[in-house]
């Protein structure tokens, strides 16, 4: 059992006078943490909490609640007056009374809960890594004698408002019958927080181009997860789509010119954040993987028949990444930035003599030259203020010369976040065995019970680890399955992600119905995530049935 957070008063002495209201001093005995009760609002297993994920610490009663459908929200706080706050929860009445008509009666039905109290201490409207994640939910019985009533969601930050009101809307469930709003099992106390800061699904849109409301719709369904981070992978080999403009016929790269992202749609990628609490991380991925960049410019490629690794004896090159940098430095306020660095393949720039003589006269091997290209390159982002990301492959080949700030993004397999973070640098997990989606075969299992931390005893070094990232490549993807490509798999690393690991690593039967829950509740709230234990993912179902059941 997870001890109650006693360094707030206030919290303390509401969670005292919800348990022992008169009329609940009974129940209350009954009330459990950890893993227990369904919500009663599916034909589930009734010895299951279906909130995924599974919050850190919570305890509930049996009473079921009606929530009138004009919920009214009170907030006070230093950032209780943010639009943020109200936009959410406008949001979330959206998705909680999807179902309620209008043409119901509005007076003469006594509800139970009519307004949510939400409290925010802070107006910082940023979230960077780092800050306070942690909220408390509460729900009051439904006593005359109690002395709470009604919801309150309280928070440090005003991001964590969203995450708040995410659970507040999986308890609710709309009652066909009475075809009112109900909320079960309250009282409801859920204390919770993330377990990683780092909560990430990377999409790639250069193999395939997805339009803007593909990806913010994306970026919704990651709220609904509690995901963090939008690893937008926008650029590579095969495609150039975004609009730069201090070099404006880089977007030449593009596979037309109908797939294309302007400045402002970028910016309006990044503004979801407003919305979902989901911040993004651009990458332009250099020296390799950046064939399509000459398109528009072709003095980046060493020769004809040698298009990446860029040339690295050319200034320009760098000028480019520059400016083009400090364009997407106004565009992208997330504190991190990745640079890419993986599969760089150097020996075109031996059979192409310029470069050859550049190699030479500066005394230098290809490995050398990569080096020197990924340092340069890391300088611009931090002389920009950014944290350089850099994939596995600039850490196995030169990890003393990285800048120490360099956080290592692991994806080959196993072992290296162990590597990285014993020589002091912060690494993100995402083992392609475990964590990349286009691998169809990998089951919803294997997924779960991946670790970022396996292998890392030491628990300074345990904090080095930000946390872990499954990743959308997109060479078999487009808008037409890239949902459902990610969920439900997604769905799982990002409770391994957020959830107590005590109460979610256990190889126990109830993770399955849980899953099948969640995914059932993605449909209804119109992402595609496909069916959980499909042996290949992203299949659709083999025959009629219950999405319960799947």
């Amino acid at each position: 059992m997870y001890l109650l957070d006693s360094s707030n008063p206030r919290i303390y002495l509401l969670l005292v006078l919800l348990l022992f209201s008169p009329s609940l001093l009974v129940s209350s005995r009954n009330l459990h943490t950890k893993q227990h009760r369904q919500l009663d609002h599916g034909d589930g297993d009734d010895s299951l909490t279906y909130i995924w994920p599974l919050p850190w610490q919570y305890t509930f009663g049996n009473q079921t609640l009606t929530v009138d459908p004009n919920l009214s929200l009170v907030t006070s706080g230093n950032g209780g007056h943010s639009l943020i706050v109200s936009k959410a929860f406008d949001r979330y009445k959206k998705i909680i009374f999807k179902h309620t008509s209008s043409k119901l009666p509005s007076t003469g039905i006594d509800y139970d809960i009519n307004k949510l109290s939400v409290i925010v201490h802070s107006e910082n409207e940023l979230l960077q890594l780092g800050v306070d994640e942690s909220y408390t939910l509460m729900v009051a019985a439904s006593d005359e004698l109690s002395v709470i009533g009604g919801m309150t969601i309280e928070v440090q930050t005003l991001s964590m408002a969203l995450r708040g009101l995410e659970t507040l809307s999986q308890l609710c469930a709309f009652d066909y019958g009475t075809k009112t709003v109900k909320l079960y099992n309250a009282p409801w106390y859920v204390q919770d927080k993330p377990r990683f800061i780092y909560r990430g699904l990377m999409l790639d849109t250069s193999r395939h181009y997805l339009p803007i409301e593909v990806i913010k719709q994306v970026i919704e369904s990651m709220s609904y997860a509690k995901l963090n981070v939008l690893h937008w992978h926008i650029i590579d080999e095969e495609s150039f789509p975004l609009e730069v403009p201090t070099y404006p016929n880089l977007w030449k790269g593009a596979y037309t010119k109908w797939e294309r992202y302007t400045i402002d749609d970028a910016s309006e990628i990044v503004n979801q954040f407003f919305i979902s609490g989901i911040n993004v991380m651009a990458e332009v991925d250099v020296p390799g993987h950046a064939r399509s960049w000459g398109a528009g410019y072709p003095d980046l490629w060493p020769s004809s028949s040698c298009k990446e690794p860029l040339d690295v004896s050319k200034n320009f090159t760098f000028d480019l990444i520059s400016g083009l940098l400090s364009d997407l430095r106004k565009v992208f306020p997330f504190e991190l930035f990745h640079l890419g660095g993986d599969e760089v393949h150097t020996d075109c720039w031996y059979s192409t003599p310029h470069v050859k003589q550049w190699l030479e006269d500066h005394k230098m091997t290809g490995k050398d030259a990569y080096q020197y290209f990924v340092l340069r390159a890391q300088e611009i982002a931090v002389s920009l203020n950014w944290t350089p990301v850099n994939w596995e492959e600039t850490f196995n080949a030169f990890a003393t010369s990285l800048d120490p700030r360099t956080v290592v993004h692991n994806w080959l397999g196993s072992g290296v976040c162990p590597k990285a973070v014993a020589k002091g640098f912060k690494c993100i997990f995402s083992n392609q065995g475990v964590w990349y989606l286009d691998h169809l075969d990998v089951p919803w299992d294997s997924v779960y019970y991946a670790d970022p931390l396996e292998g890392i005893s030491n628990a300074s070094e345990q904090k080095l680890v930000l946390g872990g990232e499954v990743c959308m490549w997109g060479e078999t993807a487009d808008a037409s399955n890239v949902q459902q490509t990610i969920w439900p798999r997604a769905a799982a690393a990002a409770e391994r992600l957020w959830s107590n690991e005590e109460s979610t690593y256990s190889r126990n039967t109830s993770v399955l119905p849980r899953l099948e829950y969640f995914r059932c509740l993605l449909t209804r709230r119109g992402v595609p995530a496909a069916p959980v234990t499909n042996f290949y993912a992203r299949r659709p179902p083999t025959g009629p049935g219950s999405c319960y059941s799947q």
